[in-house]
């Protein structure tokens, strides 16, 4: 997976993280204590791994969790291994940890989450810290503490599982919406809600739903994590991970999550998200699964401000409609379980020619 991120264009795109997850150490610790990669699978141990994808130009992820047993039954970071667990990992070189909760308790995790990010940081090597905290605490105020967890953890789940299924995708979209009030101001940059991987290139989803699956995220402001086999993805899937423009508004530098604006009772969604230099991202979504579906609205309904103008760039297309007034009336049309999205920016007007008196009593234009 390396080798074809290095190779196939992924790298330059930003996808640089390589994540190991559960099931990749033996099944005990050795004579110190210290976690050890199955022999079988990493010979040679995960520092030459960490190595070989750093000489690639890429970082390495790993997985953890915080509790006597992995999700998968392997060794557990209880709360007295979480120092020497870090150590281990910055020592081997691992540049993110994605650290689960099986197996442990409520008073555990409350202690285990804060003390492991004090611990990464101790070790003096940049570790990206994803937490699984919220997502075993169902997700929500009062039992989870956004504020807190902005400041100890730079991404976390706070939901399920995805599965490879629309339904699936469809659930997530469904619980970040019903939450968008708690979930989008806790988001920013340095500290993301994760609403789990993209399933783009497996089995579950359509063409459509792909597409919809990554437009959707990307207004999430989500991290984008691939889980497909990159030496036999399709490039219907490998063209939809690899938009440009898409990438580029996921990546915005403002880092604002967007929020699910217009429901509407016929099973079109509007979600929209700010995006620097006073532009947004629009998707214009449908659940229909009859036929495609032909969507009028206009943006001064959509809440975009009064005597602008828009350039539109259509993401998936490329088609780009320029002088889209905030009154003007469109119409997109959606196909079913698909979506529309919409890169806009403000047009700068044209130069007004404004007549000023001269010195000399002549008139001159004056370049506003």
């Amino acid at each position: 997976m390396a080798d074809r991120l290095a190779e196939d264009g992924w790298r330059e795109l930003g996808y640089k993280y390589i994540n190991i997850d559960d099931c990749w150490s033996a099944k005990q610790r050795d004579g110190a204590g210290q976690l050890v990669p199955d022999p079988k699978r990493f010979p040679r141990g995960i520092k030459v791994l960490a190595d070989y994808v750093h000489s690639r130009g890429l970082k390495l992820g790993i997985y953890g969790d915080l509790g006597t047993l992995t999700c998968g039954g392997y060794p557990g970071t209880t709360v007295d291994r979480v120092e020497q667990d870090a150590q281990t990992f910055a020592q081997w070189g691992v540049d993110m940890l994605k650290l689960d909760g099986c197996y442990s308790s409520e008073e555990e995790q409350a202690e285990g989450y804060p003390k492991m990010a004090k611990a990464l940081n101790a070790t003096g090597r940049p570790i990206v810290y994803s937490c699984s905290w919220p997502a075993y605490q169902g997700g929500l105020p009062p039992k989870v503490n956004y504020t807190l967890l902005a400041e100890i953890c730079n991404l976390w789940r706070n939901y399920g599982d995805i599965e490879d299924s629309w339904d699936s995708v469809l659930s997530i979209v469904d619980w970040f919406s019903a939450h968008q009030d708690v979930l989008q101001p806790a988001a920013g940059p340095g500290h993301w809600n994760d609403p789990d991987m993209l399933i783009i290139g497996n089995f579950g989803l359509s063409y459509e739903q792909s597409r919809s699956q990554m437009a959707l995220w990307t207004v999430m402001a989500a991290p984008l994590l691939m889980s497909t086999d990159l030496r036999t993805i399709s490039p219907s899937a490998k063209e939809i991970l690899q938009n440009r423009l898409m990438i580029q508004i996921n990546q915005d530098p403002l880092g604002i999550q967007g929020r699910r604006i217009v429901k509407e009772k016929f099973h079109v969604e509007v979600f929209l998200r700010p995006l620097s230099q006073a532009a947004s991202a629009l998707i214009f979504f449908s659940r229909r699964t009859d036929m495609p579906f032909r969507y009028t609205t206009s943006l001064a309904k959509l809440n975009f401000p009064d005597n602008t103008v828009y350039e539109v760039q259509d993401v998936y297309s490329g088609k780009i409609i320029s002088g889209l007034k905030t009154g003007d009336n469109f119409t997109v049309v959606i196909n079913p379980s698909g979506v529309v999205m919409w890169y806009l920016y403000p047009m700068v007007q044209p130069w007004c020619l404004v007549r000023q008196q001269g010195p000399g009593g002549g008139v001159h234009p004056l370049i506003l």
